[in-house]
């Protein structure tokens, strides 16, 4: 099977720091190429893959992200070939614009919607899939299509980890831990406020480059650092592996319907429960009282600390190679494949 996928410009394929996609993206391509499917890369020139890489830009443009020209000249590229008939299938992960101009091509098209869909995005998605019959849409979790349950899902595919990236260590230091980039619904500054009821230090660690990002950090994070509270900035992939083996807990309050989060599926790889919110993703990703404690409200995350202690940290090890090893997720997606592959030969068929 020929598979083109279409990855984000904005950051290296893996990326070196920031990069939830990119690193799905990573895996996804080199899985498929192990499983014997030839396929081809478009992401920036400096990505790392065992596919076949096609690139606009020789570097990844992250200064330029969110500005529709460099994300259409990385599209347009893709699709240009796409017409040339190299491909049997065009995977996106890049987001709605490539969706759009995937209306356009003569072939089997799958998209995954890795954002939410309760905000702007919901409706233009509707839009875009009524004037793209053709679409199929790949959700991560099902609680992401709750807002949007009528659009054109052709299957769900949680997301994975290179667990040999993640390696296993049951260790303690007694700090909790927040990643993730530094945005309210996010929840840095609650996780502050846990940390300061339960009399515990807590690092934190994650993206601040964007001006709202930065305005949130500078209005309700700066102010509650200090005295055990740490902001280490945007990690490496190793620093934050290391900060995740050796946490009591990784504490996870967001406030807005998370598409997966990534995070925890780090976390437990690692030996170390989470602590949630109840929202978006978190019922399907984390299994309550056995890889994490899930709560209603972040003002109860003090009292579930303990219970988090009870977990076997061996459990939530061998949950996170059940569940999200990379292997299931070629598999997963190869299905999905065959499946578009026919719909659309079935479609043709039917004039």
């Amino acid at each position: 099977m020929r598979v083109a996928i279409l990855s984000p410009v904005w950051f290296p394929v893996p990326p070196t720091g920031y990069g939830g996609i990119e690193w799905i993206v990573h895996l996804l391509a080199d899985g498929l190429v192990d499983a014997g499917a030839d396929v081809t890369l478009f992401a920036s020139g400096d990505s790392h893959t065992k596919a076949r890489l096609e690139s606009v830009f020789d570097q990844a443009p992250s200064e330029w992200i969110g500005h529709t020209f460099w994300e259409l000249q990385h599209a347009a590229a893709c699709m240009e070939q796409a017409t040339e008939g190299r491909f049997d299938i065009v995977h996106d992960h890049s987001g709605l614009l490539a969706l759009a101009l995937g209306a356009l091509e003569p072939m089997p098209f799958v998209h995954t919607v890795h954002g939410p869909l309760d905000g702007e995005a919901g409706p233009v998605y509707e839009t875009i899939c009524r004037i793209a019959p053709r679409a199929h849409l790949v959700s991560l979790t099902h609680a992401q299509r709750r807002p949007k349950p009528e659009l054109p899902w052709l299957a769900n595919c949680p997301n994975a980890l290179d667990l040999d990236l993640y390696p296993f260590d049951p260790g303690n230091d007694g700090y909790l831990l927040f990643l993730g980039r530094m945005s309210p619904d996010k929840g840095a500054h609650r996780a502050i406020d846990v940390a300061r009821a339960a009399g515990l230090p807590l690092r934190l660690a994650g993206k601040c480059r964007e001006p709202f990002e930065q305005d949130y950090f500078e209005a309700q994070v700066m102010p509650g650092l200090g005295d055990g509270i740490e902001y280490l900035g945007e990690v490496s992939h190793g620093e934050k592996v290391e900060l995740l083996q050796r946490a009591r807990a990784t504490i996870f309050p967001i406030d807005w319907e998370e598409p997966f989060g990534l995070v925890m599926i780090e976390s437990i790889a690692c030996g170390t429960p989470v602590v949630a919110t109840r929202r978006g993703s978190v019922p399907e990703v984390l299994d309550d009282g056995v890889t994490g404690i899930i709560v209603d409200d972040h003002r109860e995350m003090v009292d579930a600390l303990s219970r988090a202690d009870a977990l076997d940290p061996q459990v939530l090890r061998r949950t996170a190679e059940e569940r999200f090893a990379p292997q299931r997720m070629v598999s997963d997606h190869l299905a999905v494949y065959d499946q578009a592959i026919a719909l659309d030969r079935d479609r043709a068929a039917r004039g």
